[in-house]
């Protein structure tokens, strides 16, 4: 907040002019305005706000606007983009801006606001990754006060400094250094020193005399050491036209202050893989910190977690899929440690415990009888210590903090076990759900209360324990990143509670993309963004409001899902056959015009004789007379008991002849082929709306129409796709994003994987929301493989992620595509090794590593594949999803446990190398801090780096000196 006690001694009447200066480039059509708290600005009426004007001031497109306010005047504003009826295009990112005016200003002076575009990156700083965990020493600095009260005079401008600087070392300073006076005429001992005014701001004022106009300026740091940084970039300029008129004020606000990128390194893993010498087959939330100590000592500021919600639906393995959530709010019971339920745990149920890890030490997750240990073991130290806990202050506390979530869960789990099902369609009077019906439930009086109660005291003890995971990781200095799946299970607690946010007859999924060429459909019901928007996305408030209790950072699952979803009717299996929501559809005008008049010909399933007989050969007679009716000569339509993939697979299943006679895999993908051999879909909501097919031209429906059909189709085809939802997806994001970046101080990142409409990576830019790099996945037209060093900012960047397999497991997939990558990536025409020995592996790490990226996070087993005794696994087994497979088992545990990789001090020094010979930032260990940089152990890892570099060359070059332009030294 800027406030100005400069000016004193004089007495103030009436109005001041207070003038709004923004230099911000538009496209035609587009304005700016300023709109804010008081009713001179519209009171946040942005339809009644300050519309700038447009000039030119050398290569910049400045706006400009005045408006009369009382002196002492105080508001807050923003500034917008608008269209010629102030529709709102575009609006600023972060805070809103503050000014308050002193009392003393004089009747008719003029103060001038020189403000720059707050843009979604100049928030990072200010979300709790940075404020509270890596920046967190600058926002503990005392507010200082400005030395000394200036009188200004009619020859005078007082102008006042401000930048936000959120990295700064204990003991510096920050100056302004220019080419006035008053600024040290470029003497670093003679620049203006900055005051801290809390949160990163830097601010101090200055009385300048009209000659010194125009001021050319920097700002910089100087450091305890004695040091002194000017910012990069070129200079800033202040001009003021005093032919025009005489500012007695002008406030800066520079935004932020110009340094190299700050750019970090992390790891990631599932929690479910993580293994320690204390856990019960699974990774538990209390070996994050383990987890947290390895990536400090490996020079790494982030952790990053899959889903760590209940998603205990089926009551077996099935429920291994952490994107398919009981409850957005409710912790799974999976990654409990059941040994820190109690301090008094008796002898004989220590002994259990004991039996447990013995049991359940496998090389991988055994969800169904990991699961049933827990429970049980909690159960008996529950009906220990239930009175004693529930009546806990910090229980209630607990309890008081989270019962709008935490009793439709616990009445949920007791129903679900009660009728052995999670289908609540199948809860007779409870399938409806209303708080009456629950306060009964979860009533003190009722005969299952205890029940109640244990599904409470679960929650209790994971909340404590990833709590203190949690507060551990800061205390370190590493980021703890969540994930934010796109959708919930539709047999789920919040299906059940708000009905009305879903469209239950639908299925979310993705189009074809790298991972599936037939696309995805993950089962989950669409949202319905209409009814969130009623309360201003409540429930999605909600969810982000628990995520930040325990992280800092998180990933949103399918970001493109808000711009658009892939929905599927409730009655699919596969995600081929879907639309976009929202879209615009074909109109059945639209496509007359165009000449199409036989609509059931493009949205039936074209099935032909000829057909039937290519897929089913000699069996076809047996196919049509189960499945199919001859409608007209030799075409073929669905029967009404098989006119659906589900109907299918379930007459599939029933029919004991069919399985005897043919393979039932392969009957099924081909009675799917023909149910989906069509080029248009027929909206069911309304039969004169239509969607073309994916990939309609790869279909025998689409090869057999003639050829005005298919020169229509196809440009119909590609203006669906990929230009007229442009505007509405960009409408849509920028209506339900926001919300979830308000929602809370967390950091986000957007996985925006797969089919990118053009539209989002311009909003993500815009809102300050960091994308995703995998180099196996460019997003760049015409690129096998990502180029790293090309990545921009924004960015997070991987050779892997838990979606596809590791990078030992790809390398080894695809010969062919092995020597491209070696050859085009690497640089060399030699035949590249079979395996992904550590020197390939390091070669792939270290090109992420030294990327623009803001952050480089590496799976765990890629950062594994770095030392050969880590790598006698099959590569293979080392996948923790294949999303082709919508009945995968998420099971994979790493074959290494913390305890040993934190005493591996080779591995630790390896990667910590690859980090400090990036410019990446690290956290000090605790032995460094008092080191100085020059002493800090950079002699090793400079000669490991080159022992490891000289063996990627042997293996790249065998006879003959390494090509360095090939391959970065450290």
């Amino acid at each position: 907040m800027v406030n100005l006690g400069l000016i004193s001694g004089i007495k103030s009447k009436k109005s001041v002019k207070l003038s709004f200066r923004i230099p911000y480039y538009t496209q035609w059509g587009q304005t700016l305005l300023v709109s804010g708290s008081e009713p001179v600005l519209g009171s946040w009426n942005v339809k009644k706000g300050l519309v700038l004007s447009p000039c030119h001031e050398g290569d910049e497109l400045v706006w400009r606007g005045n408006v009369g306010v009382p002196p002492g005047f105080g508001c807050e504003y923003s500034y917008y983009v608008v269209d010629d009826d102030r529709n709102v295009l575009r609006w600023e990112i972060g805070k809103k801006r503050k000014v308050v005016l002193p009392d003393a200003l004089q009747n008719g002076e003029l103060v001038e606001l020189h403000d720059l575009w707050q843009t979604g990156s100049d928030d990072l700083p200010f979300r709790s990754a940075f404020k509270s965990v890596i920046f967190h020493k600058t926002w503990t600095l005392d507010i200082e006060r400005p030395l000394g009260v200036f009188q200004n005079n009619s020859d005078s401008v007082i102008v006042h400094f401000k930048i936000c600087c959120p990295s700064i070392e204990e003991g510096s300073s920050i100056y302004v250094i220019g080419s006035s006076v008053k600024l040290g005429h470029w003497k670093v001992q003679e620049a203006l020193k900055l005051h801290f005014a809390g949160e990163s701001i830097w601010q101090a004022d200055c009385v300048m005399q009209k000659d010194d106009f125009p001021i050319k300026y920097r700002y910089g740091k100087y450091s305890k050491a004695g040091n002194f940084s000017l910012e990069i970039g070129q200079n800033r300029d202040l001009i003021v036209d005093f032919s025009a008129s005489q500012p007695s004020c002008i406030l800066l606000s520079d935004g932020m202050m110009r340094e190299m990128p700050w750019r970090g390194t992390g790891v990631s893993i599932p929690m479910f893989s993580v293994r320690s010498e204390a856990d019960l087959g699974v990774g538990e939330f209390l070996d994050l910190k383990l987890l947290v100590d390895w990536a400090v000592e490996s020079g790494f500021h982030l952790v990053q977690l899959l889903p760590i919600n209940d998603t205990s639906v089926h009551g077996m393995w099935w429920d291994s899929y952490p994107y398919s959530s009981l409850s957005v709010f409710a912790l799974h019971p999976l990654y409990l440690r059941v040994q820190a339920l109690s301090k008094s745990i008796p002898e004989e149920i220590k002994q259990e415990i004991q039996r447990a890890k013995e049991q359940l030490d496998r090389k991988d997750v055994d969800y169904e009888a990991t699961m049933a240990a827990k429970l049980s073991i909690a159960r008996r130290v529950f009906d220990l210590e239930k009175d004693t806990i529930l009546n806990s202050s910090s229980f209630q506390k607990f309890f008081s903090e989270n019962e709008d979530w935490l009793k439709p869960y616990a009445a949920f789990c007791f129903l679900r076990d009660f009728f052995e099902t999670s289908d609540h369609s199948q809860w007779g009077r409870f399938s409806s759900f209303s708080r009456e019906k629950l306060e009964k439930l979860v009533s003190k009086d009722s005969i299952h209360y205890e029940i109640i109660c244990f599904h409470y005291y679960i929650q209790f003890q994971l909340h404590l324990q990833l709590a203190e995971a949690a507060e551990y990781a800061r205390r370190k200095g590493v980021v703890l990143k969540g994930d934010l799946p796109i959708g919930v299970d539709r047999n789920s607690v919040d299906t059940w509670v708000y009905p009305n946010l879903f469209r239950m007859n639908t299925s979310t999924g993705a189009p074809p993309d790298y991972f599936d060429k037939n696309g995805q459909n993950w089962g989950f019901p669409t949202y319905n963004w209409e009814e969130m928007s009623k309360d201003n996305y409540a429930w999605w408030r909600a969810r982000l409001t628990q995520m930040a209790k325990y992280f800092t950072a998180y990933r949103i699952d399918h970001i493109l899902g808000f711009f658009r979803i892939w929905e599927l009717p409730e009655h699919a299996m596969t995600g081929l056959v879907g639309k976009f929501r929202p879209s615009i559809p074909l109109s059945q005008e639209e496509l007359e015009r165009e000449g199409l008049w036989d609509f059931d010909r493009l949205s039936r399933p074209y099935i032909r004789q000829e057909f039937l007989q290519d897929k089913f050969g000699a069996s076809w007679t047996f196919i049509a007379s189960n499945f199919l009716n001859e409608y007209q000569n030799q075409q073929f339509e669905f029967k009404e008991d098989c006119n659906t993939e589900k109907k299918i697979a379930t007459k599939l299943k029933s029919c004991a002849q069919m399985s005897l006679l043919l393979d039932s895999d392969m009957t099924r993908r081909n009675l799917f082929d023909l149910l989906q051999n069509v080029v248009l879909i027929r909206d069911p909501e309304d039969a004169k709306k239509f969607y073309p097919r994916f990939n309609l031209e790869d279909t025998s429906s689409f090869k057999d129409l003639d050829d005005h059909s298919k020169n229509v189709l196809k440009k119909l085809y590609y203006d669906y796709y990929f230009h007229r939802q442009e505007s509405l997806w960009r409408q849509n994001a920028l209506k339900t994003l926001p919300v979830l970046l308000n929602s809370s101080s967390m950091l986000a990142c957007g996985e925006d994987l797969g089919l990118i409409p053009s539209c989002v990576h311009p909003v993500m830019q815009e809102l300050g929301l960091i994308g995703l790099r995998i180099q196996r996945m460019p997003s760049e037209p015409g690129l096998e493989f990502g180029i790293p060093s090309q990545y921009p900012y924004m960015t997070v960047c991987a050779p892997s992620c838990h979606d596809c397999s590791t990078l030992r497991a790809w390398w080894e997939e695809d010969e062919d595509r092995r020597c491209r990558f070696f050859r085009t990536v690497v640089g060399s025409d030699s035949l590249p090794p079979s395996e992904c020995v550590p020197e390939i592996a390091y070669f792939i790490l270290q090109q992420h590593v030294e990327a623009q990226s803001m952050w480089t996070i590496f799976p765990l087993q890629d950062l594994l594949a770095l030392k050969e005794e880590y790598t006698s696994r099959p590569a293979a087994e080392e996948t923790i999803n294949d999303p082709t497979n919508p009945k995968h088992y998420w099971r994979y545990r790493v074959h290494v446990t913390l305890e040993s990789l934190l005493k591996d001090k080779e591995l630790k020094t390896t990667i910590k190398g690859l980090v400090q010979g990036s410019g990446r930032s690290y956290p000090p260990l605790e032995e460094e801090i008092h080191v100085g940089i020059e002493n800090a152990a950079l002699d090793p890892l400079k000669q490991r780096a080159i022992i490891a570099q000289e063996k990627i060359s042997s293996v790249i070059h065998p006879n003959e000196i390494p090509k360095r332009e090939n391959i970065a030294v450290l």
